[in-house]
Order: structure tokens, then C-alpha cells, then sequence
């Protein structure tokens, strides 16, 4: 069983700081879920191009308010309290905070703690993390 409180992880080497956003990762590959999990915070007034091509993400929004964009069609959807997001086509996409969001994501592959977007958007595959 493994358990972890989200505030001691947010004050050590768990959370990752990036323009922007951060992010308190409470699972990672080397927990051997299969999966990651982290509790994000992105920033108001933040807007992130991103293309997660090496993962898939899924994401609810526990507070705050945004929007995402797909980059492929166009399409604006309205991030609130409750709603949920999966980039299940590794769809490049821009996220825009309008007020502070607190997320909670998933990543498959999990990643492994450190990584921050590269120079595309994406995190580097799982073989290629340091």
C-alpha cells in the first residue's frame, strides 16, 4: 500500500516548478502502478502549448476555471470544477488558466518526477528520462 499527503510531497523533491504551472507528482513509474498521478497547479493567466506525443493524460479539474484548445480542429472547451479532459490521440492543445486550476492527472506511461515540457510541449518517452 503506498500513501502519501499532498502537502509533506509538496514541500520535497516530489514537486516539479515550470513557467507557468507546478506540479506535485504523488505517484510515479517507480511506485509500479502503471500509471502516474499528480495534482498540478496551473497559474492564472497561464497559457500552455503542449503535445504530450510519448503519453497519454487524462485530467479533472478540482478548482479554478480555463479553457483547452485543440490545436487540430479549433475546438475551445471550458474548464470548470468537475470536468474532465483525456488527451487520448496525443492531441497537441493549449491550456489557458483565467483563474488559478488545480488539476489532477494521469499519465500512461507514468513519468518518473523531474520532467518539464521540452521545446514541442511533450515530456520525453519513459526510456529517454532521467
Amino acid at each position: 500500500m503506498i500513501v502519501r499527503d499532498l502537502n509533506e510531497a509538496k514541500a520535497g523533491d516530489r514537486r516539479v516548478d515550470s513557467e507557468g504551472w507546478n506540479s506535485v507528482r504523488l505517484l510515479l513509474k517507480d511506485d509500479k502502478m502503471g500509471f502516474s498521478f499528480h495534482i498540478t497547479t496551473i497559474y492564472a493567466g497561464a497559457e500552455l502549448e503542449m503535445h504530450y506525443k510519448n503519453h497519454l493524460e487524462s485530467v479533472y479539474c478540482v478548482s479554478g476555471t480555463g479553457s483547452i484548445e485543440d490545436l487540430a480542429t479549433g475546438e475551445v472547451h471550458a474548464i470548470r470544477p468537475g470536468v474532465m479532459y483525456a488527451l487520448d490521440q496525443h492531441d497537441k492543445h493549449i491550456l489557458r488558466g483565467e483563474t488559478e486550476m488545480v488539476m489532477a492527472c494521469v499519465f500512461n506511461p507514468p513519468v518518473t518526477g523531474r520532467e518539464v515540457h521540452d521545446e514541442t510541449g511533450a515530456y520525453p518517452a519513459a526510456d529517454e528520462a532521467a
